[in-house]
């Protein structure tokens, strides 16, 4: 297993959160932020480091009709 900084899991499960809460399914969002079907599933897999940019944050933010702020937490871990 890879391990990637806490600040980009903490993004991650956040995102995960609010694409399942939606009922989008990993292709669903990847075709919402243009990106390869391959790439949420890597994002969400412990398997790989892949990571959301600033920019895919943001592009994610008015997908889900919400502040970029909203992936972050509270309190620095």
């Amino acid at each position: 297993m890879v391990q990637i900084a806490a600040i980009d899991q903490y993004i991650i499960d956040e995102v995960r959160k609010k694409r399942v809460a939606m009922k989008m399914t990993q292709d669903d969002l990847a075709d919402s932020l243009k990106v390869s079907k391959g790439f949420i599933g890597n994002i969400e897999s412990p398997k790989y480091i892949d990571k959301y940019s600033m920019a895919q944050i943001n592009e994610l933010a008015k997908i889900f009709k919400c502040s970029p702020r909203d992936f972050l937490p509270e309190k620095p871990l």
